[in-house]
C-alpha cells in the first residue's frame, strides 16, 4: 500500500509500505478522505514526531476492510471517522472518562501512524459509525469540529452571549458556528486581514479585523491562534466578569505584561482551558453530537472545505498551507474515489 511516511523533519517520503498489522481489538480502515490539520505543518517540516518513520495525518475517515476479532466483525464495510487518540484506559482520568486527558496514551498520526495512507489500524473503540448520509470528507472533519465543540462546551454558553473568536483557522470558523448552534447571540471571528472574510460569509459569521474590536467588549472570548498577542487580546476585550477559553496550540512562550494582568484580576475574568475533544465510544460524547449535527444538517462542515486534493498529490496540499501560497481554512485529501 501507499503511504506518506515521515523519516525525519522535511523528510516526507510517499512510498510502498506493508500492510499494518492488527493486535487484538483493533479494525483495518480503508482511508476516504483525510484533512490537513495546522500541527501537522510544524510536525512535518519543522519540529519532527515521536519515533520515525511515522505515517502522519488524524483528522480521517473511511470503510472497515476487517477486524482482528471475529467478535467485531459487524464493522466490516462499515463507513466510519476515527478518534485518534487512544487512552491507557488505566490513568485516574481515564478511570474517570476523561479520556482526552489521559497521562499515557497513544495518537494516530503523531505517536503511531495515521490517515496519509491507503490503510490504517485502529482500535475498534476508537471507530464511529458514519451512516449513509455523512460523506468522507464530512467523516475526515468530525476531529476539528469535535474539538470546536468541546471549546464550545468549556464555556457552559446559557444562551444570548456576545462571542468572539480571535483566528481564522477551521477550528475557529468551527467554533464561530457552534456558539451560534448553542444559543449565542452573537459570534465575532476576529483576524488579522481581510483573506478568509469569504468563509465567514458561507458560515454565517461576522467577521472583523483586529483594528476593528478597539473598544468592543465580549461576554466570551475564545483564544484560538495561540500566540502571546492573541491572548493579551483576548484578556482586553473580554468584558468584566467574562470568560477567556484558551485552545490555541502555543508557538512559544507567553508573557504578560503586568498591566494586561491585572485585568484579569480586576475584571475577576474567568480563564478556561480546553483540550481536544470528549469521546466515549457509542456513549453521548462530543462525537455523537457532531455525527448528530451534521445527520440533522444543523452545522454546515463542507463550508470549512477550500481545497482539496488527491492521495497522490498530499505535499501540494502540505505546502500550500506552509507557503500560504493562498488563503485557505480546511485542506481536504480524497483517498477514495468514490467518495459521496
Amino acid at each position: 500500500m501507499k503511504a506518506y511516511n515521515l523519516y525525519g523533519v522535511n523528510d516526507l517520503r510517499y512510498e510502498n509500505v506493508q500492510m499494518p498489522e492488527l493486535p487484538s481489538g483493533w479494525a483495518l480502515v480503508k482511508v476516504g478522505a483525510c484533512g490537513i490539520c495546522s500541527s501537522d505543518i510544524p510536525r512535518i517540516y519543522k519540529n519532527g514526531t515521536y519515533h520515525f518513520p511515522t505515517v502522519v495525518g488524524h483528522e480521517f475517515s473511511g470503510v472497515v476492510e476487517k477486524t482482528a476479532n471475529a467478535a467485531d466483525s459487524h464493522w466490516v464495510g462499515k463507513r466510519v471517522a476515527v478518534f485518534p487518540l487512544i487512552p491507557c484506559k488505566k490513568c485516574e482520568q481515564c478511570k474517570n472518562k476523561h479520556y482526552e486527558m489521559c497521562s499515557d496514551y497513544n495518537y494516530l498520526g503523531s505517536r503511531c501512524d495515521g490517515g496519509f495512507s491507503e490503510y490504517v489500524a485502529v482500535p475498534v473503540w476508537n471507530l464511529i459509525e458514519l451512516g449513509d448520509s455523512i460523506s468522507y470528507e464530512e467523516g475526515a472533519l468530525f476531529e476539528p469540529l469535535a474539538v470546536a465543540l468541546h471549546c464550545v462546551n468549556q464555556a457552559q454558553l446559557r444562551g444570548g452571549e456576545t462571542v468572539a473568536v480571535i483566528g481564522s483557522g477551521a477550528i475557529a470558523f468551527a467554533v464561530g458556528q457552534w456558539a451560534k448552534i448553542k444559543g449565542a447571540a452573537q459570534v465575532s471571528i476576529v483576524a488579522r486581514s481581510k483573506n478568509k472574510e469569504f468563509i465567514a460569509e458561507r458560515t454565517g459569521l461576522e467577521f472583523v479585523t483586529g483594528e476593528n474590536i478597539e473598544g468592543k467588549f465580549y461576554d466570551v472570548v475564545v483564544e484560538a491562534v495561540g500566540t502571546q498577542e492573541s491572548l493579551i487580546s483576548a484578556i482586553e476585550h473580554a468584558r468584566a466578569g467574562g470568560k477567556i477559553v484558551a485552545m490555541g496550540n502555543p508557538a512559544g512562550d507567553m508573557n504578560l505584561p503586568q498591566a494586561v494582568y491585572w485585568k484579569i484580576l480586576r475584571k475577576q475574568l474567568t480563564v478556561i482551558g480546553t483540550w481536544n475533544s470528549f469521546y466515549d465510544g457509542a456513549n453521548m460524547s462530543d462525537w455523537i453530537e457532531v455525527r448528530d449535527a451534521l445527520i440533522n444538517k444543523t452545522i454546515d462542515a463542507k463550508s470549512l472545505i477550500t481545497h482539496y486534493f488527491n492521495k497522490d498529490n498530499v505535499v501540494d496540499g502540505l505546502e500550500l498551507m506552509k507557503n500560504h501560497k493562498a488563503p485557505y481554512c480546511k485542506v481536504m485529501t480524497v483517498w477514495e474515489d468514490k467518495t459521496k
